[in-house]
């Protein structure tokens, strides 16, 4: 086995945790200076090392705080232990998965500090700068240090994992399968089957890959809850692209029994719980994820269905955010921004040239939806031409958003 292969992250986490990183609320103040320096001419300096800015979500007393105290110590007392850096960059960015909250990977990225621009880092430093430089979607520059560790270790999982998974958000299917047919040689049965049935549920191969990546869970029932986590909702996904929503909700509710907290999972429970017209079901789910950006749209979205006196705070929070983001030149939340204009601000117009523009870099079934509602919205068909062709191309199977394709295609006549 490969050196990228030793680390905790298999290709099944990759991919989850990749999905959540480009619909995560994008590097939203990676502290709280950031911030104050996008806002005024200068960054606020803290006084001194013993200054809090903010206290994280997470309990001092638990074993996870723990290991970041004494992973944060021994990389203080020698900052080029390569080991050290690569774990606590592992253990920020899982967090920032789990938690939801976008910072722990700006934490990450100052342990590899040493390595973060060199030409030449060692293997495992050029993969975790690939995962960390996606996660703020510089997907050519991610891509390139993943060439690079693939040409030095070609049979290294994790880095042709991250490959699949940038490839499926460019929506290159073909690199992507060429990306899962060398997993099938080099990782796990569960790992590669998964990655070629996440690419063939989105391609028109949905009842297919159901069963394939179904039957390789029942064969490994021992995988860790992470990994179920993951196939149940990637199930559950496929359930509702065969128009199945008993399967899906079947599946939804056997991923949380397990108890993993996992943002990704709770948003796709949510956005389904919201399709079924069940906004009640979703407030008491989020309540306590508001630092989550794209747990509290859907929050917002709940309590403005239910006509709660939350959603006016919550969308004021929103709104707020969004515009620190503009501020900073950020646009790395540019689907969930579309969405928050559509639905909770009545802003059509803006909602589509925010689609549009986050089409350009992300072209995932959610980013379709986003765009092509956007576009019913303002009677423009033509507006979502690039996500019909898309359908067409792909044989995406998602029932809504051909329904939606259909109506937009009536309008033209």
């Amino acid at each position: 086995m490969s050196t990228g292969t030793s680390r905790s992250a298999t290709a099944i986490h990759t991919i989850r945790t990749f999905i959540i990183g480009t619909a995560i609320d994008c590097l939203r103040a990676l502290t709280l200076a950031v911030v104050f320096g996008a806002a005024h001419a200068a960054p606020y300096l803290p006084k001194g090392d013993a200054q809090v800015l903010e206290r994280l979500p997470v309990r001092p007393g638990d074993p996870i705080a723990r290991e970041l105290r004494r992973l944060r110590a021994a990389l203080a007392a020698d900052p080029r232990n390569l080991d050290t850096a690569l774990r606590l960059a592992e253990r920020y960015f899982e967090l920032a998965g789990a938690e939801g909250d976008p910072r722990y990977v700006g934490y990450a990225q100052a342990a590899l500090g040493p390595w973060w621009d060199s030409p030449d880092p060692p293997l495992e430093a050029r993969v975790m700068r690939a995962i960390l430089k996606q996660y703020s979607h510089d997907f050519a520059g991610a891509m390139q240090d993943l060439e690079a560790a693939t040409r030095e270790d070609p049979e290294n999982t994790l880095a042709w994992s991250w490959r699949a998974a940038i490839d499926m958000v460019g929506a290159d299917y073909p690199a992507a399968r060429s990306a899962c047919e060398v997993l099938a040689r080099v990782a796990s049965e569960l790992d590669a089957v998964g990655c070629m049935a996440y690419l063939d549920g989105t391609t028109g191969r949905a009842a297919a890959a159901y069963r394939r990546l179904s039957d390789a869970l029942a064969r490994k029932p021992a995988s860790s809850a992470e990994v179920k986590v993951w196939v149940l909702t990637r199930l559950a996904e496929m359930s509702l692209r065969q128009g199945d929503t008993r399967r899906a909700e079947e599946h939804f509710r056997g991923a949380l029994a397990l108890g993993v907290r996992d943002q990704f999972l709770l948003a796709a429970w949510s956005d389904f719980l919201l399709d079924q017209g069940r906004p009640a079901d979703v407030v008491p789910l989020l309540r306590g994820w508001v630092r989550s950006d794209i747990l509290l749209l859907r929050l917002a979205l709940a309590e403005k269905a239910l006509d709660a006196t939350e959603a006016k705070e919550h969308i004021r929070a929103l709104k707020e955010r969004f515009e620190a983001a503009a501020l900073r030149g950020d646009k790395l939340h540019q689907q969930e921004e579309a969405r928050f204009n559509l639905y909770l601000l009545g802003e059509k117009e803006k909602a589509l040239a925010l689609a549009q523009e986050n089409w350009k870099l992300q072209r995932e079934p959610r980013d379709a939806r986003v765009l092509l509602e956007a576009a019913l919205a303002m009677k423009d068909p033509s507006a979502a031409i690039p996500v019909l062709e898309w359908l067409q191309r792909s044989g995406h199977e998602d029932p809504g958003l051909r329904e939606t394709a259909r109506k937009l295609k009536g309008l033209e006549r």
